[in-house]
């Protein structure tokens, strides 16, 4: 325990010095007084309308990248108005430095810190919680997204709707006109006012600056930091909001080649969206199809433990917040990927609905219910999986929050395990600035089997500074604790997680910012607190240079006990490590290149010593841009793991070349090609989208699965899906 303790005093040592030191500058908060126009706007990007000569222009942009102690030197100037429909934003982005902009593609949903843009942040409800995000490129490529959990972890593109804009190009400026229509965006009508916020990214100079000033060390899209929107007048009600989405889909797919397991299909369904209130939404699905969606990343697991899986389908990810925000990464009590997948297996999902958004300032609610039907090929019951949400502002940003979770199967008495349910409790805290963070919760299940210790509770804290952040957390999950329809990989333990990073500013160098960084992540038997089962430790160095690039060196230490024999191979070799104590170190180095540049790249390597044996892994992963049409790209890893008699060395590849085109911005194609080496498997995954209208797709989809060692087809399959958005 030797290293814990000095791990744990260097911990507080670093966070005490830096909060001696820290130093901030004290900014204004900004204001922007915005005025109702009677007079039509085109939007063109001209900004030929007499409103955009009389409306308030906004004060000067503060750089928040790469430093945060000055304006901004390529000046942005923002005006707002609005009338009975939309919110009206012009920008004019000038530009300090002549050049080509930096636009790797024409797709929508782009990564805003890899991209010049324009974008908006809204808090509608001044809660500094949630809020709308609205950004678009120089190329007039939108992108829109969800803010969650004050916006300390960025935007979640996973929301589609509509808006419209306008840019228009000039040789030391662009011009940006958008109008989002009130409809799209959620808020109550007496507010009057909200919270606002502008950022510019213009990567010529490399630089990111913002209206309202915001940390370096913070996200731009952090709500702690918005400035102020004043309604002179109030908004208008957002009026009625409906909309159908219908799909039909032909599907052809040929399993256990060269079997030749034929078969052709034919499906249609829908969404439908109602605005109950302008806050409030019902969401319909009947018989969705998510066979548009990318596939999942290779991965290589030599842990005893499950990894999580992002969840991929719209219907799920649209205002997941409300459900998924719930628990911990590791004790999560709703994972929407147990809806409609079992096993590997699909599960056809019949119908769904969701009700969620704001009741008033201080609710909010979701409430979702899958209805699943019946799986023969795996003797799955048909289910209905229902989960709620209610949320209660507490303070200027914290909230309580409960949830409940069940899973009803029919047919009953075909199983013992006919239902799973779940109540817990989460409080959230937040300052208003987001500098603390923290979180408390106790979860507890129901179901017919397990009845020891049936719960788990965590608490957490966080505190950012410009100098240092620091993180605590401890977990508890017993025995009994069955979150079915959540992810929690492990059971019967206490776990201690504190970690602490503290940052260094050098002044006239190559390097942005730089400092030591350290991890603990201790496991012990919930049923004796000294009985240790994993101890991992992390000390490190990185450094973040001005150019976008990073370097950071690790040394990692591991304490295993395993408690049953295990396969540490990862190739299921029939001897396996026995029960006993492991303990071994390695060291790891990775290099980020400069992502502004037209071919980058990442490099990492980790070496040193294994349970009884040695471990090699590298990886690289290689990208190049023929901006803004096309990306090349491919990513490898190795694992290379050496062991002594009579144990077997065992050998993990993943190979993944990539290839994105985006044509124009309604028309794009990309293709990935995956190799596994521990799943023995080959995948290839092919998709073309085409937008024709706004919200509205045709996607061809072509899938196929190789056995890697014979390379015989494991099946594949051939998808056209077309699907369009109707306001009525």
């Amino acid at each position: 325990m030797y290293p814990v303790r000095v791990l744990v005093f260097t911990f507080f040592s670093l966070a005490f010095s830096a909060l001696v030191s820290a130093q901030g500058i004290v900014k204004v908060v900004p204001s922007y007084h915005i005025e109702k126009t009677t007079s039509d706007i085109k939007i063109d990007g001209l900004l030929d309308e007499d409103v955009w000569q009389k409306a308030q222009r906004t004060s000067k942009f503060y750089q928040t990248f790469p430093a945060d102690t000055s304006y901004a030197k390529s000046h942005t100037e923002v005006q707002l108005t609005f009338d009975e429909k939309n919110l009206y934003i012009s920008a004019v982005c000038y530009e300090s430095v002549a050049g080509k902009y930096i636009i790797p593609s024409l797709r929508r949903d782009f990564a805003y810190p890899r991209s010049d843009a324009f974008a908006i942040y809204l808090d509608p409800s001044n809660d500094k919680t949630n809020g709308f995000n609205f950004t678009i490129s120089p190329l007039g490529v939108q992108r829109e997204g969800l803010i969650t959990n004050g916006g300390i972890q960025g935007v979640t593109t996973n929301w589609d709707n509509k808006w419209f804009s306008a840019v228009k190009n000039y040789q030391d400026r662009w011009v940006v006109e958008i109008a989002i229509p009130f409809k799209t965006i959620r808020y109550n009508p007496a507010v009057s006012e909200w919270g606002l916020n502008l950022s510019r990214q213009d990567l010529k100079i490399n630089e990111n600056s913002s209206w309202a000033p915001v940390t370096r060390n913070f996200n731009v899209s952090t709500l702690g930091f918005a400035g102020k929107l004043v309604w002179t007048k109030p908004p208008p009600p957002a009026g009625s909001n409906f909309s159908i989405i219908p799909y039909i889909r032909a599907n052809y797919s040929d399993k256990n080649i060269p079997e030749f397991n034929k078969k052709r299909s034919m499906a249609a369904g829908g969404d439908i969206k109602i605005g109950i209130t302008s806050s409030l939404n019902l969401d319909i699905t009947v018989n969705p199809d998510f066979s548009e969606s990318e596939v999942d990343q290779q991965v290589i697991n030599l842990d005893r433990f499950s990894i999580f899986f992002p969840e991929r389908r719209n219907f799920f990810l649209e205002n997941s917040d409300l459900f998924a925000s719930f628990g911990f990464s590791q004790i999560r009590p709703f994972n929407s990927r147990n809806i409609g997948l079992n096993k590997g297996q699909v599960v056809p999902i019949l119908a769904g609905a969701r009700l969620s958004g704001k009741i008033d300032q201080n609710w909010r609610l979701g409430v979702m219910s899958i209805q699943t039907s019946a799986n023969e090929e795996i003797k799955l019951l048909s289910q209905n999986y229902t989960v709620s949400a209610l949320q209660r502002k507490v303070g200027k940003a914290s909230n309580i929050g409960a949830i409940f979770v069940n899973r009803q199967a029919y047919n009953k008495g075909l199983s013992d395990n006919n239902y799973n349910r779940l109540a817990g409790l989460d409080y959230n805290f937040a300052n208003p600035k987001n500098t603390w963070r923290g979180r408390v919760f106790y979860h507890y299940t129901f179901d017919a089997i397990n009845k020891i210790n049936p719960f788990a509770h965590a608490s957490w804290l966080m505190h950012v500074k410009r100098k240092y952040e620091f993180h605590w957390n401890h977990e508890y999950v017993g025995k009994g604790y069955n979150a079915e329809v959540g992810f929690v990989p492990r059971k019967a333990y206490w776990r201690l997680e504190p970690s602490a990073n503290y940052y260094m500013y050098p002044k006239n160098t190559i390097i942005n910012r730089m400092g030591p960084q350290l991890y603990l992540s201790l496991y012990t038997k919930d049923d004796d607190v000294k009985n240790v089962t994993d101890n991992y430790w992390r000390g490190g160095y990185k450094f973040e240079f001005q150019n976008t690039a990073s370097f950071g060196i690790y040394y990692d230490h591991f304490f295993v006990k395993l408690l049953y024999p295990f396969d540490i191979s990862g190739i299921n070799q029939p001897n396996k490590h026995p029960l006993g104590n492991y303990s071994y170190g390695q060291t790891r180095v990775n290099f980020t290149s400069n992502y502004r540049k037209l071919f980058n790249y990442e490099l990492y390597m980790q070496y040193g010593n294994y349970y009884t044996g040695q471990l090699f892994s590298y990886s690289a992963s290689f990208s190049y841009r023929w901006q803004p049409y096309m990306t090349m790209s491919i990513n490898a890893y190795r694992t290379e793991i050496y062991l002594p008699d009579p144990y077997k060395n065992a050998y993990h590849t993943i190979i993944g070349p990539r290839v994105d085109f985006s044509f124009s911005k309604s028309l794009f194609f990309n293709t990935w090609l995956q190799y596994n080496a521990q799943a023995k498997n080959i995948n290839i995954n092919s998709r073309l989208q085409w937008r024709f209208r706004p919200m509205s797709d045709l996607y061809i989809v072509y899938n196929k699965n190789w056995q890697s060692v014979q390379l015989d087809g494991l099946n594949q399959a051939l998808i056209v899906k077309l699907n369009w958005w109707l306001n009525l």
